[in-house]
């Protein structure tokens, strides 16, 4: 029993403790890779996708240069315009081919009518999981800085948005691949502009 108890303290001690660390330092690129300098930009210590004086032509993602599994990600986010305004954040997904600009996988949606939703982008085409918008409304804050954390764990995928669980969900299909790359939204179709900050991940 002694050492028995021995091995589990020393087993303890021994296992990795999850590292949070940040995708983005603020000021550069490093990490990502997508249309910088013209639909991207950094402003204001911000990740920055699109325009408000020119409407955006189609989707746009800035993507991690390396891919996840199981996760939590932690980020803010502010999302303004006029016309069609959305935006999202992809995960576990990868870079379409035709078209080059697109991406396939899991998104957290951002925008009128998809605030918080589970949406699979180019891939089934459908919101997955619907947040509850009433309770969402209480607590979103409409062109400001808003919180979103995502968590993947197995087939078991989380969002909250300023600390409100918007989805809960559990991928029934085995054969969706459950890693891949993370990226940055702007939506085409409106004069927009998203801006992401403070992206923490900690992989598990």
């Amino acid at each position: 029993m002694y050492l028995l108890l021995i091995s589990l303290i020393l087993s303890f001690f021994s296992s990795p403790i999850a590292e949070r660390i940040s995708l983005f330092d603020g000021k550069t690129f490093t990490g990502w890779e997508g249309d910088v300098g013209r639909t991207w930009q950094i402003k204001d210590g911000a990740l920055t996708g699109g325009s408000l004086t020119e409407t955006v032509a189609h989707n746009e993602f800035l993507t991690t240069t390396r891919t996840y599994k199981d996760f939590t990600l932690d980020l803010e986010f502010k999302l303004v315009g006029t016309g069609f305004v959305n935006a999202g954040v992809q995960f576990r997904s990868r870079r379409a081919t035709d078209p080059a600009y697109e991406m396939i996988g899991y998104q957290a949606d951002l925008g009128k009518g998809y605030w918080g939703c589970l949406y699979d982008e180019s891939r089934r085409n459908k919101v997955l999981a619907y947040a509850d918008s009433t309770a969402l409304q209480a607590v979103l804050k409409k062109e400001d800085w808003n919180t979103y954390k995502i968590s993947c764990k197995g087939n078991h995928i989380q969002l909250w948005i300023n600390g409100l669980q918007t989805v809960n969900y559990k991928e029934p299909d085995s054969t969706i691949v459950q890693s891949g790359l993370i990226g940055l939204q702007i939506h085409g179709g409106g004069k927009a502009l998203v801006q992401y900050r403070n992206l923490f991940i900690e992989e598990h």
